[in-house]
């Protein structure tokens, strides 16, 4: 056996049948023999999983075969929902696949050996028992693991037989710069390798332990099963020891054989990922997307290793096989480019267009009112030659386009011009909000694999303690030790010196990217499940800016304050002279009256952008405003708010503020900016004629905007086809040239938006709403609030409204509680005045809230404050809310949600 490993480790055994466990249908086992093959003479038994006399009992033929390899140590039993699933898209009269899940020898209930085993034999080994089998494909492989490598060895060796191939973390190279994982560095210790795989379970415990969520005790022990006592986990022991760990090692040869095959497959593939892996690391996952950039690429976010049993990959595998090979075949036809003649376009004028027109005036650009030592002002000038000289630089420093670059910096100057230096070199720069927090900003940044990290200190520190990958730009200069120990390599400032020479030296920036190139991840709030990497083309930003433009009159000379990050960014695209309030960016509701007042004076501004939780503060400090900020902001034309609902009565207590400005309330999401828009008479005469479905109105579409919906079903899923016609409640399906172009790495995510819309620049937005008799859209919740009773489907807002209405009630929640079908309603709201701490609603204001509500109410609550999304502190957050209502009404503590 392996060196290292102990005696125990050779113990032999035939191979048998599993006993009755959880999920396994005993008619799928078989025990086949095979070889013999490679370095082993002798024909040895294998057990494995197959879907043939199942799908033969269903009466139909399989378009081809799904080969499934486990990994250490698990076995075939890892692929149990895979091959139900098989059969329910089957009988359902889906593509009918036949599933081969194996346990490799010594493994499993196959047959125990005895003998050495390593990568190069365990490739033969299962080309040996394909070959008993007949398999004559077309075949796809699903690789865990050990058995990743294995399975694509097999494929590899295969290519008359494979149309295929699927992975989930797994790994076929070990950089030569990096160590291999610590968890497996401790497991190859000399000595503590055979107690630690074989002489105890240790290694099989831990593996089942860092499941997420924890396995339940009868699944556990099925994975424990065929690994009852040291003689039969040997195989555990040998799968370890033949981590290639140098080249020297003897498997080193056919990994190296494995990874070269792997970047010369020409077939569809799909790469799954559990981020929460502390053996395959995120790194692997890159190294398999450069060998396969064909690939389509999903990561589970919260997932780990064990990922069949934390995520759904057998449903995301069917759908991918569907869509990619229906009959077995790849689909001739390719898929329509995602490319718009509008976002031509707009590409065809760059980004920083305006830059470029405005860089011989010494106006104001921007203006930090925040800024160290008081307000700065930056003039186009000044900007649109540090753009240059950081773009130069950022070249110079090694900076290549389809670099990502990951801005860690407060809107402000020094974000802009690191922004728009990416942008103008073809790096795609990835933007997260800080409001994320720091859990949710490390997911987003080391999800998102950036090459580079632009950050002020609190970004380079966090990236530093939190492992975020990028070599390091510093925007402020750091005394040495300070520059080591994050291990910064330049400052912003000695990147656009490095710029300035090299411009100076007659050397010009490259041309324009293509329209089609990446030109940004812009990350989504969080607000409603982990925050997502949106991804935009140059075309695509190009059309959000000039979609923005013709919709609200902003362009060169127009002043704007921008309380919102996005508007911020894009005010230099606009031409328009920007201004960033003194307030919170990870907390809008830090911003005052006095604040917008003194921005507007600042930038002489005409247009005001600010998120529902922003103006909720500004007009309750409105006391604080002198004549003369009033008078300032009676100069404002047009004031935005958009984020989350806002109410005619907030608008309006805005607009007392802005005498002469109009209000509006756009309608958009971070995979498209700009949907609809309704300004505050619109809102108001909207609601005069409402038919009573409820609802917050956000106007009809912006210029080359449609907007559609998809019917809800009795179980409250959008099945039905896309309409147009009024007094519909579904989901909101929007189609548009400004629409994102996809999400990072979120290959399902990808396909659930899209689906069932013909158009690519379509989008399933998530949201549920109405259109109207004259064409206004409606918003009614969020598609993953939707409450399903035993009489009927409802949408949350239209509910909350009405409870709003009540006297004593401030902002009101509304969650179902239950199953499916059968969920009851359950109202949570903040009193006015307002609670000390949480509890059931007195009696006479439950009654006010249940005859207002329209809906039959199961229980009113009372908190302090409603849980909100992060980003704009105004989304009540329903889903938090129904976990905490639940708790407390099934008697856990009365804790604040």
């Amino acid at each position: 056996m392996t060196s290292g490993l102990p005696r125990v480790a050779a113990s032999t055994a035939p191979a048998t049948q599993p006993p009755s466990l959880p999920g396994l249908d005993p008619a799928w086992s078989r025990l086949v023999t095979a070889g013999p093959g490679g370095s082993d003479p002798v024909r040895r038994t294998w057990h494995l999983l197959d879907t043939a006399g199942s799908l033969a009992a269903l009466g139909v033929e399989p378009v081809g075969t799904l080969l499934c390899v486990h990994g250490n140590p698990t076995w075939s039993y890892l692929w149990r929902s895979v091959l139900r699933t098989s059969l329910e898209v089957a009988a359902a009269g889906g593509p009918a696949w036949r599933v081969i899940a194996v346990d490799q020898l010594d493994m499993g209930f196959s047959e125990r050996t005895g003998l050495e085993r390593g990568l190069p034999q365990r490739v033969v080994d299962l080309g040996a028992l394909t070959d008993e089998l007949g398999l004559t494909g077309p075949v796809v492989t699903l690789g865990h693991d050990w058995g990743g490598v294995v399975s694509l060895g097999w494929a590899v060796d295969h290519p008359d037989l494979v149309v295929g191939v699927t992975t989930c973390n797994t790994a076929v190279h070990q950089p030569d710069d990096a160590p291999i994982p610590a968890p497996l560095r401790l497991a190859l210790r000399p000595g503590l390798l055979g107690r630690a795989t074989v002489v105890t379970p240790a290694f099989l415990e831990t593996t089942l332990a860092i499941a997420h969520p924890k396995l339940e005790r009868p699944v556990a022990d099925a994975f424990r099963a065929p690994y009852r006592g040291a003689a039969r986990r040997g195989g555990i022991g040998g799968f370890v020891a033949d981590i290639p760990v140098d080249a020297g090692h003897p498997s080193a040869r056919e990994l190296d054989r494995i990874s070269s095959g792997v970047a010369a497959l020409d077939v569809p593939a799909l790469l799954m990922w559990g981020p929460r892996d502390p053996v395959f690391l995120e790194r692997y996952l890159d190294d398999l997307a450069e060998r396969l950039p064909h690939a389509d690429v999903h990561r589970f976010e919260g997932a780990g290793h064990l990922l069949p049993e934390d995520a759904d990959v057998a449903g995301t595998v069917f759908d991918w096989l569907g869509d990619r090979l229906p009959d077995g075949r790849v689909p001739a036809a390719a898929e329509p480019s995602l490319q718009t003649d509008a976002s031509e376009a707009a590409a065809s004028r760059p980004l920083w267009a305006a830059l470029d027109e405005l860089r011989d005036s010494d106006e104001p650009a921007l203006v930090e009112m925040a800024a160290p030592g008081g307000t700065r002002t930056i003039s186009w000038r000044l900007l649109a030659r540090r753009v240059d000289e950081v773009a130069a630089g950022l070249l110079d420093v090694g900076v290549r386009p389809g670099d990502r670059v990951s801005l860690l910096v407060t809107p402000g100057a020094d974000l802009t011009a690191a922004l728009y230096a990416c942008v103008r070199v073809g790096a795609t720069v990835v933007v997260a909000d800080a409001g994320l927090g720091l859990r949710g900003l490390t997911r987003a940044v080391k999800g998102a694999r950036p090459d580079w990290i632009i950050g002020a200190l609190p970004g380079l520190a966090a990236a530093r303690a939190l492992g975020w990958p990028g070599r390091r730009i510093a925007t402020v200069a750091l005394p040495a030790l300070a520059r080591a120990a994050l291990r910064v390599e330049h400052t912003l400032a000695s990147v656009a010196r490095r710029g300035a020479r090299r411009l100076a030296a007659g050397t010009a920036l490259p041309d324009a990217p293509p329209s089609d190139a990446p030109a940004a991840v812009l990350f989504t709030s969080g607000s409603t499940g982990p925050a997502k990497g949106v991804v935009y083309t140059h075309g695509q930003l190009g059309a959000v800016r000039d979609v923005l433009s013709a919709q609200y009159d902003v362009g060169i000379g127009t002043g704007l304050v921008a309380g919102f990050a996005p508007f911020a960014l894009l005010g230099p695209a606009l031409g328009a002279r920007s201004v960033a309030p003194d307030m919170d960016v990870t907390a809008p509701r830090t911003l005052t009256a006095k604040a917008v007042a003194d921005s507007v004076t600042a930038a002489d501004a005409t247009v005001v952008f600010l998120s529902p939780a922003a103006i909720a503060n500004v007009v309750a400090t409105a006391p604080a405003l002198t004549d003369a900020d009033r008078a300032a902001l009676g100069r404002v034309r047009l004031f935005l708010s958009a984020g989350a609902p806002v109410s005619a009565a907030l608008l309006t207590a805005a607009t007392e503020l802005m005498p002469n400005a109009s209000a509006h309330t756009p309608y958009g999401m971070t995979e498209g900016l700009l949907m609809t828009d309704v300004d505050l008479d619109g809102i108001r005469g909207a609601a005069a004629t409402s038919s009573g479905a409820g609802g917050v109105c956000v106007g009809r579409p912006a210029a080359g905007v449609s907007v559609r919906i998809a019917p809800l079903s009795p179980s409250g899923a959008p099945t039905g086809e896309l309409t147009d016609e009024p007094d519909f409640t579904g989901e909101i399906v929007v189609v548009a040239p400004h629409v994102r172009d996809h999400y990072d790495r979120l290959w399902r995510t990808n396909r659930a938006a899209r689906l069932g819309i013909t158009d690519p620049r379509g989008h399933r937005t998530g949201d549920v709403g109405h259109l109207d008799a004259s064409g206004q859209l409606w918003v009614e919740g969020r598609l993953q609030h939707v409450i399903t009773t035993p009489a009927e489907v409802l949408t949350p807002v239209g509910p909350e409204q009405r409870i709003e209405g009540v006297t004593g009630v401030g902002r009101a929640g509304v969650a179902g509680l239950g199953p499916a079908g059968t969920q009851q309603v359950v109202a949570v709201v903040e009193a006015v005045p307002p609670v000390r701490r949480p509890g059931l609603a007195p009696s006479a204001l439950a009654a006010s809230i249940r005859a207002a509500a329209g809906v039959p109410i199961a229980a009113v609550l009372v908190v302090p404050v409603l849980p909100t999304d992060i980003r704009h502190n105004s989304k009540v957050d329903r889903t938090r809310l129904a976990r905490w209502a639940a708790s407390v009404l099934g008697g856990g503590r009365m804790v604040r949600p």
